[in-house]
């Protein structure tokens, strides 16, 4: 190893950085929100570091948030099974596509419906629960004959995504995914895919909705 060569001027020391004038002000945090922004109605959006090939680009409607865990449906993945063929008294409420949408990898098989009413609350016993703003989930073993005048759209979603008590906190800590608000329409957009991903994230502000201009999935780089 060669010596370091002695400095003509003992006095001088360590060479120093040149002057750069004004400092560079460091660039604002990513925020993403909180556990405690998650709550019925509100949306859980994947991060691009989410690579989970199940929820990668996904939009996840929160249907409830407890102590005993938190489920929603993805939005945004309808299927190729048609409503008409497997629960034909509900098509003509469906909206367009009305087909099944994939709500999640848990219980596959069975059929949750989220549904639209923007007039007063419907009685306790027509089979409508309130989730949020007007979004209510309905029991599709209904007569759907009465409830005509009361819904002005549903979905039907095969299957829902389902959090354990604290398995999402950890999740939203890691920065997975960003929890922010949602929107009735949003329950019932015909956007799917990453169209809807970076619509939802188009209307945040700060440093999220620059996230519309990066890949959903970040080995497509």
């Amino acid at each position: 190893m060669s010596p370091v060569p002695a400095s003509s001027d003992p006095e001088s020391g360590p060479p120093t950085r040149p002057a750069t004038g004004r400092d560079r002000a460091a660039a604002p945090a990513l925020s993403i929100g909180e556990i405690e922004d998650v709550r019925p109605g509100s949306l859980l959006v994947a991060m691009p570091g989410l690579t989970d090939p199940t929820f990668a680009g996904a939009v996840v409607y929160v249907v409830d948030h407890s102590g005993t865990g938190t489920i929603g449906v993805a939005l945004g993945s309808p299927s190729q099974v048609e409503i008409r063929d497997v629960l034909p008294g509900w098509r003509d409420l469906a909206v367009e596509p009305a087909v099944f949408h994939v709500g999640g990898p848990c219980e596959a098989d069975t059929a949750l419906c989220l549904a639209r009413c923007p007039g007063p609350a419907p009685d306790p016993d027509s089979g409508l629960r309130p989730v949020a703003d007007g979004i209510h989930l309905l029991d599709l073993d209904e007569d759907p004959e009465p409830l005509t005048g009361q819904v002005s759209g549903l979905r039907v979603f095969a299957g829902y995504a389902g959090w354990s008590p604290g398995q999402l906190a950890g999740e939203v800590a890691e920065g997975a995914w960003a929890c922010v608000p949602g929107s009735p329409d949003d329950v019932l957009t015909a956007l799917s895919g990453p169209e809807l991903w970076r619509a939802v994230l188009a209307r945040q502000s700060g440093r999220l909705a620059v996230l519309t201009t990066a890949p959903t999935d970040p080995t497509a780089n």
